[in-house]
């Protein structure tokens, strides 16, 4: 069920009627049919200025949503390990911490290690999860429809 801001942006989607048109040398406004209607070439990554409507085929939009955000992602070892290196420093600073002046820095490092050997895989059975529930939410989706 849609909130109350996505049914406001709807309802002021269907109040105004948007007409893309050109105008030439004249001045004159002229009425952009649809097959003369190509999209915009990207530049640089930004955004391109309009109705925000992308011009994705459906497998490109896939996994996303407006506004170019990632939903889910299929599962991957390499993103899951970049996630363990950005998150070993700080497995490091709590071992650290809780560990205060007992731990060498040979046992710290050995602390750490041991976190990412649990923190990987759950990590990537984590993504596997929100992969497959992403996966039936869109299979439910386009058999309901």
């Amino acid at each position: 069920m849609a909130n109350r801001k996505q049914r406001r942006r709807r309802e002021k989607e269907k109040r105004h009627a948007y007409e893309i048109v050109e105008i030439d040398d004249e001045g004159n406004e002229t009425v952009v049919a649809g097959p003369d209607l190509r999209p915009e070439p990207r530049s640089n990554g930004k955004k391109r200025s309009g109705s925000g409507r992308s011009s994705r085929s459906g497998t490109e939009q896939r996994g996303r949503r407006r506004g170019g955000r990632t939903i889910a992602q299929e599962p991957s070892w390499g993103r899951v390990t970049k996630r363990g290196l950005m998150f070993a420093p700080i497995f490091f600073v709590v071992v650290y911490l809780l560990g205060g002046s007992k731990m060498t820095v040979v046992g710290l490092i050995v602390q750490t290690l041991l976190l990412l050997v649990v923190f990987v895989p759950f990590s990537y059975f984590m993504d596997s999860l929100v992969w497959r529930s992403y996966q039936r939410r869109l299979a439910k989706e386009r058999g309901g429809s």
